[in-house]
C-alpha cells in the first residue's frame, strides 16, 4: 500500500538534473495546465526492447520513498522533479533537457547508467 508523505516532512532529493531549458518548458506545460499542485515525475519501468523504459508526466501525489528536488526555470519560477524510490538509483546523474528543433522536439534524456538502447531510442539497459 502506498501512502503519500506528510508535507511536514522534508523528502529525499535525488541527483537528477534538469537544465533551466526544459525547466522552462515543464513551467510553461505547468502554466497552461492552469495547475500549481502538480511536478514532474520522472520514472524508470520495466518494457521496451532493451528491458527499461523513462516514464515523464505530471503528478500530484507525493508518494512514501519519494525523492523531490527543485529547479529554476528561465522566467524565475520553480519546478519540482520527483523521482520513486526505485528509480532513484537508474536515474542518478541523469540530465533532462529540451530540444526544440527541425531534427527533434521534446524532453531528451542523458542517462550516464544506460549501457544501450534500442535502435529506436525508446528503451535502455
Amino acid at each position: 500500500m502506498t501512502q503519500q508523505t506528510d508535507e511536514t516532512t522534508q523528502a529525499p532529493s535525488h541527483e537528477v538534473i534538469l537544465t533551466p531549458v526544459a525547466a522552462t518548458k515543464v513551467a510553461s506545460l505547468l502554466e497552461q495546465e492552469g495547475r500549481d499542485d502538480l511536478r514532474l515525475r520522472v520514472a524508470v519501468q520495466p518494457g521496451g526492447c532493451s528491458g527499461l523504459v523513462y516514464q515523464l508526466y505530471f503528478d500530484e501525489r507525493t508518494l512514501d520513498g519519494d525523492a523531490i528536488r527543485a529547479f529554476e526555470a528561465e522566467n524565475g519560477s520553480s519546478v519540482e522533479v520527483v523521482v520513486d524510490r526505485m528509480s532513484v538509483p537508474y536515474l542518478a546523474g541523469a540530465t533532462i533537457d529540451f530540444a526544440d528543433s527541425i531534427e527533434k522536439q521534446g524532453f531528451t534524456i542523458d542517462n550516464p547508467n544506460a549501457t544501450g538502447t534500442c535502435a529506436c531510442g525508446e528503451s535502455f539497459h
